[in-house]
């Protein structure tokens, strides 16, 4: 029998280690959250890809089932629980885990703070109107700015939960974007020119997470780029780290 790998994903990266390992010799097992994840994974030979979310006992289960030569955790950098529970399920079971990091980005000519609540509070002592680009997940901590109703556009992923959540929250249907990225620095000038941004909100997604064209369209839109930061220092490998070490041990 084959090897099995298990990647738990969410980010582009993930998606390219995916097709990097299309001529590995393993069984490949994906997970992602939602259905909707599961649409941008391309098939092929020896992927499986499963769409839900699970908790400790579930990862556990599915250890103990497939027993994989090594889990890779590429999920984002804001999805801290998921990455706790992966590494919990993985000790338990005595399974190789490896973490793919994201770098992150530190610049200069961007206001960082390090959380949702400071953002908010920042945002509380500021003039014009923001456009959000950090998901869904955390909508309901912005209806915390003042007039927010008016003052905030924002930019979720084309799904009808996501769609749901934000109008339930009270935000305007005409400032609600649903599209999948990547997007370009002239897409993102276009949003912030259409909106009248003054500034725009998002995470350290890093280049692979459309920082800099997001930094490029503010500089040029004449907006500020306010960045929440991640909530710890990981530990764990780049792309190309996890590449060498999957090519070392699984290639023909």
């Amino acid at each position: 029998m084959k090897p099995v790998v298990w990647l738990i994903g969410g980010t582009s990266e993930g998606r390219a280690l995916i097709k990097a390992m299309a001529n590995l010799q393993i069984e490949l097992f994906v997970s992602v959250a939602t259905d909707y994840g599961a649409t941008l994974i391309e098939p092929q030979r020896n992927l499986t890809v499963l769409a839900e979310r699970m908790d400790l006992q579930k990862m556990r289960t599915f250890l103990q089932n497939h027993r994989p030569a090594c889990v890779i955790d590429a999920t984002h950098p804001y999805a801290a629980i998921v990455t706790a529970t992966v590494q919990e399920a993985c000790t338990l079971e005595e399974i190789k885990y490896l973490r793919l990091l994201r770098p992150a980005g530190i610049r200069s000519d961007c206001i960082y703070v390090s959380d949702f609540d400071e953002a908010v509070e920042l945002l509380n002592h500021l003039e014009g109107n923001i456009f959000l680009t950090t998901g869904s997940k955390n909508l309901r901590d912005f209806t915390a700015v003042r007039n927010y109703k008016e003052r905030i556009s924002l930019r979720v992923l084309p799904m009808e939960s996501s769609l749901a959540s934000a109008i339930n929250l009270g935000y305007k249907p005409a400032n609600i974007v649903c599209m999948q990225g990547p997007f370009s620095k002239e897409m993102n000038i276009a949003t912030l020119k259409k909106f009248g941004s003054k500034f725009m909100v998002t995470k350290d997604s890093g280049t692979a997470g459309g920082f800099e064209e997001k930094l490029a369209a503010a500089k040029e839109a004449g907006a500020k780029i306010i960045v929440v930061g991640r909530q710890a220092e990981e530990q764990g490998e780049g792309y190309e780290e996890i590449l060498k070490y999957l090519q070392a041990n699984f290639a023909d």
